[in-house]
């Protein structure tokens, strides 16, 4: 298993080596997808009971940081 942050790793044998929280069988990806939908902290940590608030902090912080990035569009003959 290898750490990205101290909350999310990464293992080809869990979730087809999607990043996942801590180990667990709940994908980042997953959990991202809850505040997109209108779903509140409380309400992803009433229906994931084995998580923590700071669990989903880190899904979120780790799905911003390529924001950090500078990007630049180049045209292709």
């Amino acid at each position: 298993m290898e750490y990205l942050t101290d909350r999310i790793t990464l293992d080809e044998s869990i979730c087809n080596g999607k990043p996942t929280i801590r180990g667990k069988r709940i994908a980042v990806q997953t959990i991202l997808e809850f505040p997109s939908a209108g779903e509140t902290p409380a309400g992803i940590l009433r229906q994931f009971p084995s998580l923590e608030k700071e669990d989903i902090t880190a899904c979120l912080q780790f799905a911003t940081a390529p924001m950090n990035r500078n990007y630049v569009l180049k045209t292709v003959a």
